[in-house]
C-alpha cells in the first residue's frame, strides 16, 4: 500500500494485522494443546476448566502447547494492560505539572502556554484532554502556522490516536528484541501523523502546516513528553513532501480491497478458537 495516500485506511490494515497475528499465534498453540478433546479452543479449554477426560490421550507436546499458549495469551493481556495503566499514570502527573509551569493566554484560547523557550506543542490525551505550545513555539510560528499546528493537536485528540498507539507500545514492551513489531510501531507512529495532518488540512492551509513542520525541525524542537502526542522532526520531509505535493487518492475499488483484507483477517483468526483443526 501507498501509505502517504491513505493513512487511515494503513492504520486499520495494521490493526487488523496485528489482532490476527496475536489471535492466530496464541489460538494454534491452543488449537494444539486441546486436540485431543476434539473442539475448537474455546470448548475445548471450558472442557479442561471442567476436568473433563479428552477422548484421546494426552500428549507431552499438547500439555507444553497449553502451556506455552496460555502464557502467551496471559503476556499480551498483561502488558496491554500494564501500558494503558502507565499511560494513564503519565498523563495525570503531567496534568499536575502543567499547572504548575503552564498558564492559558487570551491569544491562544483553550490552550495551555508552557514557560520554556524551546519550541513544543503537543496535546495530552484522555477525557479530561489538553493542548499545549510552548513561549518558544509562539515566538517561532506566525500566527497561520500556530493555528495549522493546533489544527494538528487538536486532530490527535479528537481521533484518539493514543489508542490507536497503544496496543503497538504494549507489544513492543513484550518483544522489545523484534525487529518486525518495532518497525510496525514506527510506522503506526508515522501514520496518525499523516492522518492528523489530513484532518488539520481542512481548516487550514497545507503549505503553512509544511512550514511549520519544517520550522520546528531546523529549530530543535523540545521532545515531546512521554505518553503524549506531539509534533515530531522524525520523518519531517516525507509529510512536507505529502502536504506540498499529495498524490491521487486510491479509488474505490483499491480501498474496498483494503477493508475486505482487513475484515478477513479479523473475522477469520477468532475461528480457530471455536472449530476444530
Amino acid at each position: 500500500m501507498d501509505l502517504p495516500r491513505p493513512p487511515r485506511l494503513a492504520i486499520i490494515v495494521w490493526q487488523s494485522l496485528g489482532v490476527s497475528w496475536g489471535l492466530a499465534t496464541t489460538g494454534a498453540m491452543l488449537a494444539f494443546a486441546v486436540q485431543p478433546y476434539g473442539t475448537g479452543v474455546i470448548p475445548g479449554l471450558l472442557a479442561f476448566a471442567r476436568g473433563e477426560t479428552p477422548a484421546q490421550a494426552w500428549d507431552p507436546l499438547h500439555v507444553l502447547a497449553l502451556i506455552a499458549g496460555l502464557t502467551a495469551l496471559a503476556v499480551l493481556v498483561a502488558v496491554l494492560l500494564t501500558a494503558g495503566v502507565q499511560a494513564l499514570r503519565a498523563r495525570r502527573r503531567h496534568r499536575v505539572l502543567l499547572a504548575l509551569i503552564s498558564h492559558d493566554d487570551p491569544g491562544v484560547p483553550g490552550v495551555r502556554v508552557l514557560d520554556h523557550p524551546s519550541a513544543a506543542a503537543y496535546c495530552v490525551p484522555g477525557l479530561r484532554s489538553q493542548v499545549v505550545v510552548s513561549e518558544g513555539a509562539l515566538k517561532l510560528l506566525s500566527e497561520d502556522e500556530l493555528a495549522a499546528v493546533l489544527a494538528h493537536e487538536a486532530a490527535h485528540v479528537r481521533e484518539r490516536h493514543d489508542l490507536v498507539l497503544l496496543p503497538f507500545a504494549a507489544l513492543r514492551r513484550a518483544l522489545p528484541w523484534s525487529k518486525v513489531v518495532a518497525d510496525a510501531q514506527a510506522q503506526v507512529e508515522l501514520l496518525i501523523e499523516m492522518a492528523a495532518d489530513d484532518r488539520a488540512r481542512r481548516y487550514c492551509s497545507p503549505r503553512r502546516l509544511a512550514t511549520a513542520l519544517l520550522r520546528f525541525g531546523a529549530s530543535g524542537a523540545m521532545p515531546t513528553p512521554h505518553g503524549m502526542l506531539g509534533v515530531h522532526v522524525h520523518n519531517v520531509m516525507a509529510r512536507v513532501d505529502r502536504l506540498v505535493k499529495p498524490l491521487p487518492e486510491l479509488t474505490m475499488t483499491v480501498r474496498s480491497s483494503y477493508i475486505a483484507l482487513s475484515v478477513t483477517l479479523v473475522t477469520s483468526a477468532p475461528l480457530l478458537w471455536f472449530f476444530q483443526l
